[in-house]
């Protein structure tokens, strides 16, 4: 191998972790004025959306099912996290300004209620469909609608099964507070930024 081309590899090698890193770093990192607290709260989102996404998985290797259904359930499960992950805007650099990979719109400041919205939606939404639609259907033994549950929802399998699906669903009901509160906090650290800024002005 000429010295060349081996000076190129190792290049490559230690270039790749290294804007790996930047770009993981420039995802989370903070906007000013945003606490430890809701950092946390807003890592916690995608964390406690993982599990069900997981859990779905399996059921996409299932020799009994089609193609379409097969693609749906990656696709719920990688959706489900890129949702998730968006919950990091309310906290992060890139929430306030966007990034330098958005064209046309590279450096300019994120209207605050271009976010607000969407995230206020969303909160309630899912604040409504698993903290309160899902957890009192499981409670009563039925689906959202308030059908029967089948015998072969997952809840009905018993032991281990049953058990698993709990614990891989039950975070879900955290998703939409978290978001909630997420969305109220950045509200107010945008406004009273505004505020500041047209006093300088």
């Amino acid at each position: 191998m000429h010295p060349h081309q081996h000076l190129h590899i190792e290049d490559l090698t230690t270039t790749r972790p290294g804007r790996l890193r930047a770009t993981w770093q420039a995802a989370h990192q903070p906007a000013a004025g945003v606490s430890r607290r809701l950092r946390l709260a807003a890592y916690a989102v995608p964390l406690v959306v993982l599990p069900s996404s997981i859990w779905r998985l399996p059921a996409a290797f299932d020799d009994g099912i089609g193609v379409g259904e097969r693609a749906y359930i990656l696709s719920l499960s990688i959706v489900s996290e890129l949702f998730a992950f968006t919950a990091i805007g309310l906290i992060a650099r890139w929430g306030e300004v966007f990034p330098g990979w958005v064209p046309f719109l590279r450096g300019r400041r994120v209207p605050t209620m271009a976010a607000v919205i969407p995230a206020a939606i969303g909160a309630t939404t899912l604040t409504l469909l698993f903290t309160l639609l899902f957890s009192v259907a499981e409670i009563r033994g039925t689906t959202i609608r308030g059908a029967e549950l089948p015998d072969s929802y997952p809840s009905r399998a018993g032991g281990w099964e049953a058990a698993w699906f709990y614990l891989c669903y039950a975070p879900l009901i955290l998703w939409g507070p978290l978001l909630a509160v997420l969305t109220v906090a950045y509200w107010k650290r945008r406004r009273t930024g505004r505020s500041a800024e047209v006093g300088l002005q």
